[in-house]
């Protein structure tokens, strides 16, 4: 396992949004999130806590006209820092998984550091998609970024919803189980020597 520090840091700019985002995979999950959305500060900064990822976001947008573009720009952004953090990936677990609850909601996630991307995502209760969350955070978003994330990390990822209710509570689980299976996936594996894949490459 290499000793240079697992760090990156993406600025992206467009005529949507204007972004600052930096990494540590070797953190503790001290973050600094403004990102302009408030229920998206607050997955992220969950996010950040129980992945131990260190997370520093500066996002503005055209949130006047939806949050739309600021949230997804900010998930292009954290994929693309994950894909630089994590180098060749020599070293690393690659499989994380996590089973999260919060109160009555209840959700899965499995990532596999790939390199290629896939996303599955099922089980959110109908109408979710559509529910506002704090007022201005549609549960369609939540797909957006782990979309977003997924692509531009090269990631194989599932979010499987078994349970909710809440909408708030069904976000916070899916960011939750998320942020622990990355956790696992990116941890280095004292055993593991080189890229762990039979082809020598990720």
């Amino acid at each position: 396992m290499s000793t240079e520090p697992r760090t990156a840091s993406i600025t992206r700019e467009t005529s949507e949004s204007s972004i600052e985002l930096s990494i540590n995979l070797d953190g503790t999950g001290v973050s600094d999130i403004q990102s302009s959305v408030p229920f998206y500060d607050h997955m992220l900064t969950a996010f950040s806590k129980h992945s131990l990822i260190d997370l520093t976001v500066k996002a503005t947008g055209d949130t006047h006209i939806d949050v739309h573009h600021t949230v997804e720009d900010i998930g292009i952004a954290l994929g693309l820092a994950l894909k630089q953090a994590l180098g060749d990936k020599a070293g690393i677990s690659r499989y994380g998984d996590a089973l999260v609850p919060l109160d009555e909601a209840l959700v899965q996630a499995v990532v596999d550091i790939s390199g290629r991307p896939y996303l599955v995502y099922t089980g959110e209760p109908e109408g979710f998609e559509m529910h506002l969350i704090g007022g201005h955070f549609t549960g369609s978003m939540v797909r957006h970024v782990f979309e977003a994330i997924t692509f531009n990390a090269g990631l194989t990822v599932h979010v499987t919803v078994l349970g909710g209710r809440d909408p708030h509570h069904i976000a916070e689980a899916e960011f939750k189980a998320f942020a622990r299976a990355m956790r696992k996936a990116v941890e280095p594996d004292p055993r593991v020597t080189g890229i762990p894949s039979t082809k020598g490459a990720l």
